[in-house]
């Protein structure tokens, strides 16, 4: 019987003649996930048409042959790449894929000492990552419970800020009901800013205390059986100033038009034209300093990107989050963020915070 790991090698074996391989390396541990489902850190996946190999040290083989039955696990003798550059030779492979943005100079340096002249190596790039864009029903579903519980958290941490908190307890308690819930740890180090901080777009938290009468910007995700969940709710702790409420509804607004453009079949620079356009009717376009979104899934930063000059299209599978911003120095910064599924027929935003603005 042919498993969803079966389906998933035979697409990237069907990609190998257009990237004119014979044989494609991967060093990548969110690739070796979905390909494979190992889960440990250090190694190599060889993919051909005659079987998939995977190479690695002492520490993995109990676990590599635990988590990858039907793949070839060989221990390596020596260092990883002189081992790999051996098996390649030794197995007459000629044309070699890898990816140049994860396999550095170096390590190229040993894998074509090790494998000699008779390996042509291929730079070819997000030959796996194109596959990961698509995500199948089951990715969906745990991706779908990832962003559940993103929004139950930051729905927790809305209700502990009050002045006198400081950004660092916040940070931790979101990290801590992360893993009370069944997150595995956060997708990235959570942000916390109040106040004028909240003016940095990646604001990490501090002991700065909470004070009446500023924004807050909370920023976080959970990785729930390997899949990423990302969200971000913007409050103002006291009663919120006329320009403030207009700034908020320029943002929602903003990212309403996106999620709204956000189709399949849409390029990904006009759902991000979409979010801009709404700011330029307010003003505030030159505020929005990042882009619009970008794709989520193994990773928390995944294809495709939703941003200016991106051509490529939406399709249906694709996660992708729809985050909008304004920031200014000085006073502070308002952004909404949620994930959204892009299906042949509908929009499906994953993430169920509220977004209206939360005065406390």
């Amino acid at each position: 019987m042919k498993t969803p790991l079966h389906k998933r090698r035979r697409n990237l074996l069907a990609s190998f003649s257009e990237a004119n391989i014979d044989v494609l390396l991967i060093t990548s541990p969110p690739n070796w996930y979905y390909l494979t489902r190992f889960t440990g850190e250090s190694g190599a996946l060889i993919v051909s048409r005659h079987g998939a190999t995977f190479i690695t040290d002492g520490r993995f083989i109990v676990q590599g042959r635990a988590e990858m039955p039907g793949i070839r696990i060989l221990q390596q003798k020596g260092s990883l790449w002189g081992s790999v550059g051996q098996f390649l030779k030794d197995s007459r492979h000629r044309r070699v894929g890898f990816d140049p943005a994860q396999v550095t100079v170096a390590q190229l340096g040993s894998l074509r000492k090790a494998s000699g002249s008779s390996v042509k190596w291929v730079a070819t790039v997000g030959r796996v990552e194109c596959l990961r864009m698509r995500k199948d029903a089951a990715e969906l579903a745990q991706m779908r419970r990832a962003a559940i519980l993103a929004g139950e958290v930051v729905q927790t941490a809305i209700g502990m800020l009050k002045p006198g908190i400081r950004e660092f307890e916040v940070g931790a308690e979101i990290e801590y009901q992360m893993r009370k819930l069944g997150a595995s740890g956060p997708a990235f180090e959570t942000i916390v800013a109040f106040g004028e901080r909240a003016a940095l777009p990646h604001a990490r938290p501090t002991a700065k205390r909470l004070r009446k009468n500023e924004l807050v910007v909370l920023d976080l995700g959970a990785i729930l059986a390997h899949y990423c969940s990302d969200i971000t709710r913007t409050v103002y702790v006291g009663r919120a100033p006329k320009r403030i409420r207009i700034w908020y509804q320029a943002v929602l607004e903003a990212q309403g038009a996106a999620i709204a453009a956000a189709k399949s079949g849409a390029a990904c620079l006009d759902v991000d034209a979409a979010a801009r356009q709404v700011l330029a009717g307010y003003r505030l376009d030159h505020l929005f300093v990042h882009s619009t979104g970008h794709g989520l899934g193994l990773e928390v930063h995944e294809d495709p990107r939703v941003a200016r000059g991106q051509k490529q299209s939406l399709e249906p599978g694709n996660v992708i989050t729809i985050e909008p911003g304004v920031y200014w120095a000085g006073i502070g910064g308002i952004r909404i963020e949620d994930d959204v599924a892009i299906h042949a027929d509908r929009t499906e935003v994953l993430t169920r915070a509220p977004r209206d603005l939360i005065e406390l």
